[in-house]
């Protein structure tokens, strides 16, 4: 039987900890392995991406790219996903496609900035769609079944994808 007491590490899995400072006789004592004076041998220093004078790694290599604050995130799905979840009994296929109804099927997973229709696959159900943005070759696959598209206000272009 297992007693708490008797519970113990295996020997050797852990080590004990070095006492730094504790006199000299010890092999770490007076400076305590930190070398002699200047900066470093001081306490609570650490010199993060300095190179002795040297520029730095990270002010020698160019600045690239920015943030654009004004991008739009949308969710990207190919009709042929929206297919399958019509197939699946998910989407309702008389009901409009909207962000709200790609959510409740589990096709998309938080709403982003609008949802973009991709032309990849192969759609059957005849759907309306009223979404943010489409490519062309969505908007020409959806119209080809019979369906519409209606592209939210805002967002009014066909963006080619």
């Amino acid at each position: 039987m297992v007693k708490l007491n008797d519970l113990s590490d295996n020997p050797g899995a852990s080590k004990n900890r070095i006492r730094v400072g504790r006199g000299i006789g010890s092999g770490k004592g007076k400076t305590g392995g930190r070398g002699v004076k200047g900066q470093k041998a001081r306490t609570g220093v650490a010199v993060k991406g300095f190179e002795g004078g040297q520029m730095p790694l990270h002010r020698r290599l160019p600045k690239r790219g920015f943030y654009n604050p004004f991008a739009t995130d949308y969710n990207e799905v190919n009709i042929g996903r929206i297919q399958q979840a019509v197939e699946a009994g998910k989407l309702d296929a008389a009901a409009p496609v909207t962000v709200e109804a790609l959510i409740a099927a589990g096709v998309v997973s938080k709403p982003r900035d609008g949802v973009k229709i991709l032309g990849q696959g192969k759609l059957e159900a005849k759907l309306v769609f009223e979404v943010a943005a489409a490519s062309k070759s969505a908007v020409a696959a959806i119209e080809s079944v019979g369906g519409s598209i209606k592209l939210l206000a805002g967002q009014a272009e066909a963006a080619s994808a």
